[in-house]
């Protein structure tokens, strides 16, 4: 090798790292031997820092700049000053990228459902996901506690445990908060900042901070969501025992479009059923003083169909010497026909007759005057 080989190789070294995978935090500089030759030049860009480690320890932490590693009192030893040992130095050094921009649109969420206590519904279970974002605040820590000698240290290697703390303090915070459930979606906000404050205290202990946290979405079970379905149904409804007038009536009208499908007698029973519970809870809900609360009501029982109205009665109208009485009753027409008090020839007229006629010749009255007692005893 010729002199101007030797030179190139010794003197001139760039030291830098340009990264384009997205989620590489640390990346260590190879070089044969881990050797650091005397003035060699540190590139270090921004949203990076470069951690020096010389005989296995940290020695130093260099911000965004451009750095010539010359100087004595820098924990260096390079080939060059040490001509003894054929240009390779017997002390290692490495330097250490570390990626200090922040990882965005990373997930979470809650595996399992959080139990707490709401203020409305009592006992309940929670799920909720949502994203974060980390960022690297202290490189010599981080290097400390997590990385250690790793070559490549990319986000996926920490995010799992950090999504552990996020689920943990999630749910300490969220079951201490006191807030109910049906208000949570509009204060998730404020519980972001919430949450991402603690979180930040634990992590702030590996060298990194949660600049963002987002909560997308808090949901009940379906169980829970079916009841508050249903609950919200029951307030758009309105007067229930109007809407439950209507649904039967609805049932109905559909049974009668349908009169081929389904057992006649049962579909009728299922009317018939649906009409009795709107009238007994139509009846069971409306007090003195209006709608009863459904823990004072009544239990509800089983109720009977009232009677049909009774037939409306025929009364008559009597004409004698010119001039109408009454009106009277069949039963009555009876006791004056035995007293004597009108006869065959009597007229007698009622609504819907055409015009007067003789009481022998009205049907209805005609069998008041053919009855006769029999003889008394001993006649």
């Amino acid at each position: 090798m010729g002199i101007f080989d030797f030179l190139s190789g010794e003197f001139i070294d760039v030291i830098h790292w340009v990264d384009d995978t997205r989620d590489t935090m640390v990346w260590r500089f190879e070089r044969h031997g881990h050797e650091i030759k005397y003035g060699a030049k540190l590139t270090v860009r921004e949203g990076q820092a470069a951690v020096f480690v010389h005989e296995g320890q940290l020695a130093d932490v260099f911000t965004p700049g451009l750095y010539m590693l010359e100087t004595n009192n820098m924990p260096i030893m390079t080939t060059l000053q040490h001509w003894d040992h054929g240009f390779k130095s017997p002390f290692k050094s490495e330097i250490y990228f570390v990626n200090t921009t922040r990882f965005n649109n990373l997930k979470w969420g809650t595996k399992n459902p959080i139990m707490l206590r709401d203020p409305e519904f009592g006992p309940t279970r929670i799920r909720a996901f949502g994203t974060y974002t980390v960022r690297v605040t202290d490189p010599a820590k981080f290097m400390t506690e997590i990385v250690g000698t790793d070559g490549e240290f990319t986000m996926d290697e920490i995010s799992f445990q950090v999504r552990n703390i996020i689920v943990q303090e999630f749910s300490r915070v969220i079951a201490g908060s006191g807030i109910p459930v049906l208000d949570m979606a509009a204060n998730t906000g404020d519980l972001g900042k919430m949450i991402a404050a603690e979180i930040s205290q634990i992590v702030a202990g590996y060298g990194l901070s949660i600049p963002e946290f987002y909560i997308e979405n808090i949901s009940l079970p379906p169980a829970v969501e079916q009841a508050l379905d249903k609950r919200t149904s029951m307030g758009l409804a309105g007067d229930l025992g109007k809407f439950t007038q209507y649904s039967a009536a609805e049932a109905m009208t559909h049974a009668a479009q349908n009169p081929g499908g389904g057992n006649g007698m049962g579909a009728g029973l299922g009317m018939g059923m649906g009409m009795a519970m709107a009238n007994q809870m139509t009846g069971a809900m409306a007090g003195p003083w209006g709608a009863v609360p459904a823990q004072q009501a009544a239990p509800v029982q089983p109720v009977a169909a009232p009677p049909p109205p009774p037939p409306v009665e025929h009364v008559w109208h009597i004409a004698e010497d010119g001039q109408t009485s009454g009106p009277f009753s069949k039963a009555k027409l009876g006791r004056m026909a035995t007293a004597g008090e009108i006869s065959r020839e009597t007229y007698i007229w009622t609504a819907g007759q055409d015009g007067w006629k003789r009481a022998e010749d009205v049907r209805e009255l005609a069998q008041l005057f053919t009855i006769l007692p029999p003889p008394p005893p001993g006649a």
